[in-house]
């Protein structure tokens, strides 16, 4: 398959604007360049830098990963609970892998229930579930539940720690060291955990990626322990803003209040953090003004309003009654963007330069895809709309 360059699009009557169709250009691999990308209109582009009462702050669009308010988002800070979601990361991609079972016992160490913080009181030699102790870890941010499912995992809380870090680096996380599977202030001697707002929205992203991770995030309470004890969720946004269904608080007195958030609005997912922030209420009234902020800099554009009108362009037919066939999207396509960006959507159409006949109408030959900075929104199937016949001897040999 090789990719058409279509002159325009078909008509769309609901849609007045023009969409610049070029040949695909590469997807960013890494961080956008440090010019944040300036719109070819001129506006300054994202991402917003906004003020409030955090140190630092920092929203992304979750499929993208275009940045959309950021202040301070590479500064150092401690991250508190927000670093369980590295430890709830690579347990839930142990059991993707097989490597370990959500009905997997595990065994209590002293040392696991020993954990201070936040817990679900686990004693030595108590055997529970994976599935519960990560209920426990993502919905009531235990310390101990993080302790116990690390030292099952790796051994030893340490080798995990390790694993931790392997893991940060692959996902580009390049201003965090993890020093505990839970982030607990460090001791006399340790070194505290350290990253930065970018880096747990990275986190946030890839964890998100484990369908689990959003129901337990958005559950406000759970029975432990056959209901002799509850989980309560400590996210406050939890059931108040629409769409919200994570992530992760976190809180010590180095750290102050933080949390990675995420919601759904507009068929748009958002990750939100906050840290450093002054009190509980700061971090939901704060974290509620960047998604309120962020989302409504979307807007819903149909690039694609009708299906199954003919694109401009016919495609060749090998061996065919006829020489040429029109084809069209499948279905429509609408996708959200930034409303400063509207103008710079581009489509483009990946179509083979022939098609062998017979084709029945219908048949998919290729895609449409719309996209900002390299980055895909949406794409659609591109069919035949009508039938192909194959050719008698005479047409097969004019029409190769």
């Amino acid at each position: 398959m090789v990719m058409k360059d279509h002159p325009r699009l078909p008509a769309l009557p609901t849609l007045c604007l023009s969409l610049l169709l070029v040949i695909a250009s590469p997807a960013w691999t890494q961080d956008p360049p440090a010019d944040r990308n300036p719109s070819s209109s001129g506006t300054i582009a994202l991402p917003e830098v906004m003020t409030g009462d955090f140190k630092s702050a920092y929203v992304i669009d979750a499929e993208t990963g275009m940045e959309l308010v950021a202040n301070k988002e590479r500064v150092r800070r401690q991250p508190a609970s927000m670093l369980k979601m590295m430890t709830e990361l690579l347990v839930l991609e142990r059991v993707a892998e097989g490597d370990l079972a959500m009905d997997d016992p595990v065994r209590v160490s002293a040392k696991a229930s020993r954990m201070g913080g936040s817990q679900v009181y686990l004693a030595h030699n108590e055997v529970f579930p994976v599935v519960e102790l990560l209920q426990a870890l993502a919905i009531h941010s235990a310390n101990d539940a993080a302790a116990a499912l690390a030292e099952h995992t790796a051994g030893s809380t340490e080798a995990f720690v390790d694993l931790m870090n392997l893991r940060a680096r692959e996902l580009g996380m390049t201003d965090t060291d993890f020093h505990s599977v839970h982030g607990l202030p460090a001791g006399r001697g340790q070194s505290p955990d350290m990253t930065s707002a970018r880096d747990m929205a990275l986190l946030a992203r890839e964890l998100i990626r484990h369908p689990e991770s959003l129901r337990w995030a958005s559950t406000p309470r759970a029975p432990f322990r056959n209901g002799e004890f509850t989980l309560w969720n400590p996210n406050k946004l939890v059931g108040k803003y629409r769409g919200l269904d994570g992530l992760k608080t976190g809180f010590t007195q180095a750290a102050g209040f933080c949390v990675t958030a995420t919601a759904v609005q507009k068929e748009k997912r958002l990750i939100s953090v906050v840290m450093g922030c002054s009190t509980d209420r700061a971090r939901a009234n704060e974290t509620t003004r960047l998604l309120s902020f962020s989302f409504n800099l979307y807007k819903r554009v149909p690039v694609i309003a009708e299906a199954r009108q003919p694109l401009e362009t016919l495609l060749k037919i090998k061996g065919g009654k006829v020489r040429e066939t029109p084809v069209g999207c499948a279905e429509t396509l609408t996708v959200s963007v930034p409303r400063h960006r509207i103008d710079d959507i581009r489509m483009d159409y990946h179509l083979p330069e022939k098609l062998e006949a017979p084709l029945a109408a219908g048949t998919e030959v290729g895609t449409a895809v719309a996209t900002l900075d390299g980055h895909t929104l949406g794409e659609v199937t591109v069919v035949t709309l009508s039938d192909v016949l194959r050719g008698n001897w005479l047409d097969r040999i004019f029409h190769r």
